[in-house]
């Protein structure tokens, strides 16, 4: 079940011993990850850059659809922007609550898809009532050609403080911020009118509300407080414990790698 929407993915509720296992991290992995898995190692496809990871970590190659590992051998499973690539979903999903006990699964949301699309991707997907909501992209209407990628991921998020503090405050605008425990309730390629209608009709106001529901004045002013200090959390953390990563094949020559 879902237990809370993260600031971000520096806002885990992570525990100082938890063994921790990563899915298709990247060129940006966890710090806080023991374990990384990654199933392409050759090609670019499906992510921004070159797999990259830190010494003290475990490489794995392997599919996060089939990993290598035992019932609930992990406290905890961080997968961030991989879910909307996958093949198979179900069994995809599944296999995070099976290999861990808790985790945090990040995608971008429907609005996310529209302003920065990827050819890869092959799911648009929602949060609608604690559940995580996947449409196959191919049946979706709308417009994926133009990519504002550049601006609004790579540009104002380290221009505009304006903007950075909208990404904190609503979680859910341009992505999908979902830690769980015990299992992970989603639908795939829902049929009925209530979940569907979020994907192929014109929002009106109930469905706005829906997914960003309305917050009092109060509530407005102590998010706003909250995230103010999670960012310069954030930042001093950033400044104080810088971590440099190592390439894959910098990492590779470690002997530090194996296959499974």
């Amino acid at each position: 079940m879902k237990i809370r929407t993260p600031l971000d993915r520096d806002d885990l509720k992570i525990r100082k011993k938890d063994r921790v296992l990563e899915v298709g991290s990247g060129h940006n992995p966890s710090y806080r990850s023991n374990v990384i898995v990654e199933k392409f190692i050759d090609t670019n496809y499906h992510r921004s850059g070159n797999v990259k990871l830190y010494p003290h970590q475990t490489f794995v190659n392997a599919d996060g659809e089939n990993l290598p590992f035992k019932d609930k051998e992990f406290d905890y499973v961080i997968c961030t922007q991989v879910l909307e690539h996958v093949n198979d979903p179900v069994k995809f999903i599944h296999e995070q609550c099976r290999v861990a006990k808790r985790g945090y699964i990040e995608t971008p949301s429907l609005i996310g898809e529209f302003l920065f699309p990827k050819v890869s991707h092959r799911w648009v997907i929602l949060e609608i009532d604690a559940k995580l909501v996947l449409f196959e992209k191919s049946k979706m209407p709308g417009n994926y050609e133009n990519n504002y990628g550049e601006l609004f991921l790579n540009y104002l998020p380290y221009q505009s403080l304006p903007y950075k503090m909208l990404w904190l405050t609503e979680g859910n605008l341009m992505l999908n911020r979902y830690e769980w425990k015990d299992e992970i309730e989603f639908i795939v390629n829902p049929e009925d009118a209530y979940y569907s209608s979020f994907f192929n009709k014109k929002w009106n106001r109930g469905m706005s509300e829906k997914i960003f529901p309305p917050r009092s004045s109060s509530s407005e002013i102590f998010n706003l407080i909250r995230a103010s200090l999670h960012l310069i959390k954030t930042k001093v953390n950033d400044k104080l414990n810088h971590h440099d990563s190592l390439s894959i094949e910098e990492y590779m020559k470690s002997k530090r790698y194996h296959s499974d």
